[in-house]
Order: C-alpha cells, then sequence, then structure tokens
C-alpha cells in the first residue's frame, strides 16, 4: 500500500527528462571554475588577517596593561577606605578641617623656631610623629573593622590631640617670649 501511494506521487509529478540546453556543460565549468576563483581570493584574504594578528596582539597587551593599572588604581582607592574621609561626607569635611587646621598651627610653630625654642619645637615635632604613627594604626583598624563607631571617635581624638599638642607648644613659646622681653626690660 506504501508502495501504491509513493508510485502515484511519482505519476502526478512531471519530472523533467529532457536534454540540457546547449552549452549547458560550459556555463556550469565557468560558475565551478569562478566559485574557485573566489576562494582563492579568500585564501589571499586570510593572508590579510595575518596582518591583523600582531596589531590584534597588542590590542590585547593593551587591555591587559589597562586591567592592571585599574586594579592598582582600584587597590590605592582601597588603601584610602581605612581613611576617615571614606566614612562619609561629614567625616570628610570634620577630617578637611582638623588637616587644615594642624597645617596652619604646624607653620606657626615652625615659624617660631628660634635658638631659645628649638628643643620644644623638636620635641613636639617628636610628639606629633608618634600621633601620625598612631593614626595609621587606626586607619589601619577602620579597615579591619569596617568602620567601627569607636575607632572613628579615636581617630578624630588623634586630631584634636595633635591640635593640643600644638596649641600648648605655641602658648609656651609664647609664655618664653613674654618672660625673655620681660627680663630684657628689666636688665635695661
Amino acid at each position: 500500500m506504501k508502495n501504491d501511494n509513493i508510485n502515484e506521487l511519482f505519476k502526478k509529478l512531471d519530472f523533467d527528462n529532457k536534454e540540457p540546453a546547449t552549452g549547458h556543460k560550459q556555463r556550469f565549468l565557468e560558475k565551478l571554475e569562478e566559485q574557485n576563483s573566489h576562494s582563492k581570493n579568500l585564501a589571499k584574504g586570510s593572508n590579510s588577517s595575518s596582518i591583523w594578528a600582531p596589531m590584534l596582539s597588542v590590542a590585547a597587551i593593551l587591555a591587559i596593561a589597562f586591567m592592571v593599572f585599574a586594579g592598582f588604581f582600584g587597590e590605592n582607592s582601597y588603601k584610602n577606605q581605612g581613611d576617615l574621609a571614606s566614612v562619609s561626607p561629614q567625616m570628610k569635611e570634620t577630617k578637611q578641617f582638623y588637616t587644615q587646621l594642624i597645617e596652619t598651627k604646624l607653620q606657626n610653630l615652625k615659624a617660631e623656631n628660634a635658638p631659645g625654642t628649638e628643643a620644644i619645637v623638636e620635641d613636639a615635632l617628636t610628639q606629633l610623629e608618634k600621633l601620625e604613627t598612631e593614626y595609621k594604626k587606626l586607619q589601619k583598624d577602620l579597615r579591619n573593622s569596617g568602620q567601627d563607631e569607636r575607632v572613628i571617635y579615636a581617630m578624630i581624638s588623634n586630631f584634636q590631640q595633635r591640635i593640643d599638642l600644638l596649641k600648648q607648644v605655641l602658648d609656651q613659646i609664647e609664655n618664653i617670649k613674654s618672660l625673655k622681653n620681660k627680663s630684657d626690660e628689666n636688665y635695661i
């Protein structure tokens, strides 16, 4: 029964059993030759792709270098996360305020460095270095603690201690100057 269906199908379909037109073989060979020449041109194009290979490798190297440098700068920004300014905008302002105030007082202290006050100024600078070392430890603690409030308060306290130290030293220098002026007046 299946064979009958297939036979009927072939009978209904009109297959062209005629001879191909003249020159058919020649046209077929020309098309075949054209395809071969086209594929040869593509093969020559693969040589041009070999020119692109070094350029692509340079681009890949540049991309890798960019990622390395981005990682380096990202690592530096990670290091800055232990800073008081990274906690919040208010803490950033607080840090800027204290830093500017300390810098101003430090410049005043260095301006007062005279033969009679050298020992006091050097001692104050040594104390400031110790406080700076302590502040760096607090920065590490802040990074490790996940911005613990106690560490933040300790950092602010460190700034206040520096300012108090500078203020006390400047006051002592003023007292020394005033005592020196009084003794000079009494001497005259």
